[in-house]
């Protein structure tokens, strides 16, 4: 059989493949041709290149398809599809979605370190400061929150302290500045339950060296009350300053004395700054100052 030779790569190319299936149908032609006795006889030495062989008896077997021939007619080709065919890759329209979506093929890899992932996990770097700035923020919060209830309490504890040592200053100043010799360890002692701290002593010591023998020699009676306004209302006292613990409290006091050095009573219209202090028993008074 003449040129075998074939381009093909390897036993199992599809160049092998062609021309096998080439031989098979041409020697199925020999066969029928000897059968019917319709072959035709080779011419002596016409087994050269290109040329038909003859066979046994001097038929000729039928012409060698080489690989690159077609099958005949009526003939079922007996090939496969050659191993170095590329896959179909998607077509146009594969062409047209690469072309819409250029990063679709870049390879996926790991967020670096200082990479801020939109609607992924942040790097560990900017995690912990935003946890540092929360933090930050909550403490800012705390302190603000514990300054304002702070301030909110001392100023409500202000007002409740101005309302308080107001009441205490105007029932205090009756008894601190009266007496009567008729009576005066009573009025004292009276006196005494509206003081605190060292005034409570200085008004001990005077009134017991220089109140108490001058009333008794001249028996004399003092009589002390906070103005009230003519057409009426609260006493004439008001609040100089406040705060939770302390106040100062400014009185009109007027004073009636009688006795036996003055003919007839006295009446002296007095200014009277009262300093009072917050103790457990309530407000007390901690100086008096007459102006």
């Amino acid at each position: 059989m003449a040129n075998t030779t074939t381009r093909g790569r390897g036993t199992g190319s599809p160049a092998r493949r062609s021309m096998t299936a080439a031989a098979r149908a041409a020697a199925k032609r020999a066969e029928q041709a000897q059968q019917t006795g319709g072959g035709r006889r080779a011419a002596p030495g016409a087994d050269g290149p290109g040329q038909p062989a003859a066979g046994p008896g001097g038929v000729v077997s039928g012409r060698t398809l080489r690989a690159e021939d077609p099958p005949p007619e009526g003939s079922e080709p007996d090939w496969e599809a050659p191993d170095w065919e590329e896959p179909d890759r998607g077509g146009p329209d594969r062409v047209e979605r690469d072309r819409e979506q250029p990063d679709a093929g870049r390879a996926a890899g790991p967020p670096a370190e200082d990479d801020d992932v939109p609607g992924g996990r942040r790097s560990p770097r900017r995690r912990l400061l935003i946890c540092a700035v929360l933090a930050v923020l909550t403490v800012a919060g705390l302190i603000a929150a514990a300054v304002l209830g702070t301030a909110y309490a001392d100023g409500r504890q202000a007002e409740e302290g101005r309302a308080g040592a107001l009441a205490a200053a105007r029932k205090a100043a009756p008894a601190v500045l009266s007496y009567d010799h008729r009576h005066l360890d009573r009025d004292f002692a009276a006196a005494r339950g509206h003081l605190t701290g060292p005034f409570l002593e200085e008004y001990r010591r005077t009134t017991t060296k220089v109140v108490a023998p001058t009333a008794k020699k001249y028996q004399g009676v003092v009589t002390a009350s906070v103005v009230t306004p003519p057409g009426g209302g609260s006493p004439a006292a008001s609040v100089v300053s406040a705060s939770p613990d302390r106040a100062v409290i400014l009185l009109f006091v007027n004073q009636v004395t009688r006795s036996t050095r003055v003919d007839g009573p006295r009446v002296d219209l007095n200014r009277v700054r009262m300093e009072l202090t917050r103790t457990p028993g309530g407000w007390k008074v901690s100086a008096v100052d007459a102006l």
